[in-house]
């Protein structure tokens, strides 16, 4: 893995504050942050790798600054077959097992859809457990990145 893009959907900055922490940990690889991505940002990830990370709000809805990437990936369908990803999705169980993480399981959903190859399942994060999401992530990062350049090799 050459490149990561980091997507990052949040309301309250926990997702934004997570997504930060993890890419300082990475030396090797060229990271960018993308807190209101576009459809021109994610497809420039085209052959590379892209991590979701994702509140979840509402009734299980995505947050406004990452909707429109999905809607525009939703609606354009491209096929993405050569790319690679990962989900961390962050949620609070207590709303319901229907709307919990319901934002990292749509894109997870979506990227399936369209071809693009999963380097390891989802990691939903359940604030009413977990209050800081970096100690459940932390771990699953280090296997991800460890997935996604084996996977690019």
């Amino acid at each position: 893995m050459n490149k990561l893009g980091i997507f990052v959907g949040s309301v309250y900055g926990g997702a934004e504050e997570l997504a930060e922490t993890l890419a300082a940990k990475l030396t090797s690889v060229q990271v960018e942050i993308f807190f209101d991505p576009t459809l021109d940002d994610f497809m420039a990830y085209d052959a590379d790798t892209v991590l979701i990370i994702s509140s979840t709000t509402g009734q299980g809805e995505i947050p406004e600054n990452l909707l429109p990437l999905y809607v525009a990936l939703k609606d354009q369908f491209p096929l993405l077959p050569k790319q690679h990803y990962g989900v961390i999705a962050l949620g609070d169980s207590s709303y319901g097992e229907d709307r919990f993480c319901g934002a990292g399981r749509q894109f997870d959903a979506l990227l399936t859809e369209l071809n693009s190859q999963s380097v390891q399942p989802r990691l939903d994060i359940d604030a009413g457990v977990n209050f800081e999401p970096l100690e459940v992530a932390d771990a699953w990062f280090t296997q991800f990145v460890a997935s996604a350049e084996q996977a690019a090799a």
